[in-house]
């Protein structure tokens, strides 16, 4: 064993018992270091050990198919005023709830267009000569307003402003005609109190609007709906909320006045929001419209 110390020697630990420190071993009963000779490296020993690829399995995957998308589409610009002819006639051209404001062309003095009646005229008369026989339109032609009446019983020819009216002896729907006129606003006229809807129908002058409308506040300049407006909305604000103007120019926009209806939709459109009303106590409503350039 090993000796530790001066004599008289104790036993020391066996050689089982070297310390691990030494990292060595024992031999004749002494702990030593072993020395180990160092192995010069090989190739492999530098090699990075590379995880195994997992055999592959093929998945089919259809091919995905896009589809070509088409472009909006703007929305259409709605015009109240139709564009006629001057042998176009009220019974053909007035078919919805929109035709009530015409635009004639220049020349129609001499056109050999008929026409029915006077003050009220039959339904199969050409719109343009009828405006020119009431004195609306010269043969410069213009703008003219048309109200629908009911059945009247019997037309009476007469001559006027270079124009030659036929009798009709027949019952047959009628209508009368009447001069677009034009009017300034500021951005705070409502409908209500330019041209309130009244029955069977109203018309209101072709308006036109100031720029800048849009930042009017609400409570000077409210809207009320979309689409359809109530009739305490500011007509001009209004115009800029359904695209017929823009804000920067202002410009002409046509009214069209109708009934209520029983709740109008607030929404956010081209800068402007409008305000929702439900069941309205009083007041009518209005439809707004583009003027032709």
């Amino acid at each position: 064993g090993n000796w530790i110390g001066e004599a008289p020697y104790r036993t020391g630990r066996p050689c089982s018992e070297c310390p691990p420190k030494y990292g060595g071993g024992c031999k004749n009963n002494l702990c030593y270091r072993e020395t180990y000779g160092q192995k010069p490296e090989t190739d492999d020993m530098n090699e990075v050990e590379v995880a195994p690829i997992p055999d592959e399995k093929h998945v089919w995957v259809s091919p995905r198919v896009i589809k070509p998308t088409k472009p909006k589409k703007d929305s259409p610009v709605n015009h109240m005023t139709q564009v006629v002819k001057c042998d176009t006639k009220m019974k053909d051209k007035c078919k919805g709830s929109t035709c009530n404001r015409y635009q004639c062309p220049a020349g129609c003095l001499h056109s050999g267009a008929k026409i029915f009646g006077t003050l009220f005229y039959e339904s199969a008369s050409s719109i343009c000569r009828a405006a020119i026989h009431y004195g609306i339109l010269d043969d410069r032609g213009g703008l003219v307003d048309v109200t629908r009446n009911g059945k009247v019983p019997f037309f009476v020819k007469s001559e006027r402003n270079g124009v030659q009216s036929l009798s009709k002896y027949k019952a047959s729907s009628s209508f009368t005609v009447s001069k677009v006129k034009v009017q300034d606003l500021d951005c705070y006229t409502t409908v209500a109190q330019l041209c309130p809807y009244e029955k069977p129908g109203t018309h209101c002058p072709r308006v036109r609007c100031p720029a800048h409308c849009k930042d009017e506040p609400s409570y000077w300049a409210p809207v009320f709906g979309s689409n359809i407006y109530a009739d305490t909305s500011s007509i001009c604000k209004t115009a800029v909320h359904a695209g017929v103007i823009r804000n920067e120019s202002g410009g002409y926009v046509d009214v069209m006045p109708v009934d209520k209806k029983k709740t109008y939709v607030g929404s956010l459109r081209n800068g402007v929001q409008s305000e929702s009303l439900r069941t309205p106590r009083d007041g009518k409503a209005f439809r707004i419209f583009a003027v032709r350039q």
